[in-house]
């Protein structure tokens, strides 16, 4: 058989993209194999999101190309950038087109080059896949978003807010769970802004996830704060079902009013703050993880106190920390942009701060006892499990529990994830 690699890169979406692409070329009877050495062609579904990533993928795309295989490029870059000459000779299959993965491969190993870039709206559900992780099944609900900030450049890849319907979820979500899947990954480029498009809404959805039987777990991906603002109250009320997993992902990006106009995101710190007081008070161990640009072009050293001074007051458990990196086309790469050292300094000063407050929290986990689920394993015969909270925990053992749900007494904390001992 004809043997297929798949690379991703970026975000869960893509994720979900390739184990799609994934199961359609298995139907097509291709072989699947995690090797590119062994590969006759090699799919790298990419990402656009931050230059370093881009700079990752065409040192991939050069080194496939040098070990003489055929290769498709998949996903945001082509999307966003299918007419840059980088990309010529190249077969290209954008976001929208992953459905027909499987003659572009054909095409492709044929000798032919194709270019599939047509913005079509198809819902990625009920598809075949292969699932990276047979345990967890990662559930888009929509493509696109509602926003139009000025340093991204994933809109031109994923376009407009397009939400899926909630029964095409609700029968993807319940095949998955027959399956024997234990973790739902809702997600989308904004998942706060599901169902604007269509007259409903994300707590709509989420209660309709939740009814469904059998025991399984919810994460909720990435909601803007400006979202989950207009549905908080029935936000709240949703998240304290068993179901779901009390984590909540809310970017705030800078903690600068002046800085998020010029991001132009739809809401101010005070907004921010509002949320996580009002899920604190709420469920009061959720874990909160929000994301903070450092360098923004026009941050001053007053602006980016004042994110440092929000991330020591919220505390997140959670922060994503990003240098600014000037995405080609967006508005604010026309701004004056800051220097490479500015940028990495503002970062490391972040970093430090967050270190302190993340052991500091982690540390309020010391001696817990109760159940995690199994859902990766780990290194050096552990497992990785995450509790109600989706806080990491690690846990030795030389038997097999992917999948399991174990009770465990929490021994030892670190930065980053809890260590535990089975009891």
């Amino acid at each position: 058989m004809v043997k297929i690699c798949i690379i991703t890169q970026g975000c869960s979406t893509n994720i979900a993209d390739s184990e799609i692409m994934a199961g359609l070329l298995k139907e097509g009877y291709f072989d699947i194999t995690n090797k590119p050495e062994n590969a006759d062609l090699v799919i790298i579904n990419s990402c656009t999101v931050k230059g370093p990533t881009e700079t990752a993928f065409y040192k991939k795309l050069k080194e496939f190309g040098e070990m003489g295989k055929k290769i498709i490029v998949a996903g945001c870059i082509p999307q966003a950038d299918g007419n840059i000459k980088k990309l010529m000779g190249y077969s290209l299959i954008g976001t929208y087109q992953i459905n027909n993965i499987v003659d572009v491969v054909e095409e492709t190993l044929n000798g032919n080059t194709v270019v599939l870039l047509a913005e079509e709206k198809n819902p990625r559900l009920n598809l075949p896949k292969i699932r990276k992780n047979p345990f967890i099944d990662i559930v888009p609900i929509a493509s696109g978003c509602s926003g139009n900030c000025s340093y991204c450049k994933v809109k031109f890849a994923r376009g407009d807010l397009f939400s899926y319907p909630i029964d095409s979820i609700i029968t993807h979500i319940k095949s998955a769970i027959k399956e024997g899947v234990k973790e739902i990954w809702i997600t989308s480029q904004d998942t706060g802004a599901y169902g604007q498009d269509i007259k409903t809404n994300l707590p709509a959805l989420l209660r309709e996830v939740t009814h469904i039987p059998r025991n399984f777990k919810i994460r909720l991906g990435m909601a803007n704060p400006n979202h989950v603002l207009e549905h908080l109250d029935e936000l709240i009320r949703v998240y304290k079902d068993d179901k779901m997993f009390k984590f909540l992902h809310c970017p705030v990006q800078s903690g600068n009013n002046t800085i998020l106009k010029k991001m132009n995101r739809k809401y101010e710190v005070l907004d921010f703050k509002f949320i996580v007081r009002r899920f604190r008070d709420e469920i009061p161990d959720i874990t909160l993880a929000t994301d903070i640009i450092c360098g923004f072009p026009g941050e001053t050293k007053k602006h980016f106190e004042d994110s440092l001074k929000l991330i020591r007051e919220i505390k997140p458990n959670v922060l994503n920390r990003s240098r600014f990196w000037a995405r080609p086309g967006t508005k604010a790469a026309k701004f004056k942009q800051p220097s490479g050292a500015l940028t990495k300094s503002r970062s490391r000063q972040l970093t430090t701060a967050f270190n302190r407050i993340a052991l500091a929290k982690n540390k309020k986990w010391l001696n817990w006892t109760g159940e995690v689920l199994i859902d990766k394993k780990g290194k050096d015969n552990t497992w990785i499990g995450r509790n109600d909270f989706y806080r990491p925990v690690i846990i030795p053992s030389s038997e097999n529990l992917l999948g399991e749900r174990v009770r465990v007494k929490v021994i030892d904390v670190t930065i980053h994830y809890l260590r535990a001992q089975l009891v």
